[in-house]
């Protein structure tokens, strides 16, 4: 009697071509640069095709009229993108609200790491904090250098810190600091190259550049600068395309070519077969309603 096969079933959530906090540490000791993108709430496709294309890190926030609303989309838009692009490390940004107290902190991240997150960021983390998730097993990828929206009211708004040596050096303590308090890595963002890049060299956790000007242990750029959906690309952005310029001509040549009857044409259709179509021709015809 033939041995019957059984199918393989998966019992864990883990997908062993995922990078982890361990692959990107891994990196940076092989000298190996960290390609990271911001989707920038364009996530499912444009997190698909990042990831089809070899990026290593995606970071991204739920879609959301408010802060409430983002945070409330949160788990089920993390596992939508990820059916789409199951390889990339997904860096989730946590709602300073959610993670209020270290409780909350807990049941909120650990929740996102149930739902296939490999590390999370909370802007403005405190060292207390982050030692708390960190002795309960929660991968902190974290953030230092020039802060986001409303907390950076303090230094005047979103804009270029580290510029003199002080302000640097507050910079490179409170990354060692976060490093030495369990951190598995940042992005280091709107700092002089110099000081980016010293403090990449200095830390032994991964450290990824953002409008930083400095290779650092990689770098990270958002998809409206990359792909040049803003007019205009930013300072430190490159782009790599021009994603509205394509998208808009092949509207246009859709559009063209079906009030010209360019479109469709027989090749994109199916015919029925003949003796059938004269049966339906028939029906219809001595069809009385």
């Amino acid at each position: 009697m033939a041995e019957e096969k059984t199918e393989k079933v998966e019992t864990s959530l883990m997908h062993k071509g995922r990078k982890t906090v361990w692959h990107l540490k891994k990196m940076k000791e092989k000298g190996e640069k960290i390609v990271m993108v911001g989707p920038g709430n364009l996530d499912p496709l444009f997190s698909a095709w990042a990831d089809a294309a070899g990026v290593d890190m995606i970071r991204f926030v739920a879609p959301g009229e408010n802060a409430i609303d983002r945070s409330a989309n949160l788990q089920s838009h993390l596992r939508q993108v990820r059916k789409m692009a199951p390889n990339a490390h997904f860096n989730i940004v946590c709602e300073t609200f959610t993670v209020a107290d270290n409780r909350s902190a807990l049941e909120t991240t650990s929740a996102l790491m149930a739902d296939q997150a490999d590390s999370v960021l909370i802007m403005g983390i405190t060292n207390d904090k982050l030692q708390y998730l960190s002795d309960n097993h929660i991968p902190v990828f974290g953030h230092v250098g020039a802060l986001s929206g409303w907390q950076t009211t303090n230094i005047g708004g979103y804009k270029r810190v580290g510029k003199t040596a002080e302000d640097a050096y507050r910079i490179y303590r409170t990354a060692y600091e976060y490093q030495e308090c369990g951190m598995k890595g940042m992005t280091i963002e709107l700092v002089p190259a110099e000081v980016a890049q010293t403090i990449s060299e200095k830390l032994s956790i991964p450290v990824v550049g953002i409008a930083a000007g400095a290779p650092c242990d990689g770098s990270e750029m958002v998809v409206w600068d990359l792909l040049g959906i803003v007019p205009a690309a930013t300072v430190h952005a490159k782009q790599y395309a021009q994603l509205p310029q394509v998208c808009i001509g092949a509207y246009g040549a859709f559009i063209n070519d079906v009030k010209t009857g360019a479109y469709p044409q027989p090749e994109n259709g199916y015919p029925m077969d003949a003796d059938e179509l004269e049966k339906f021709k028939t029906m219809v015809e001595n069809d009385t309603h």
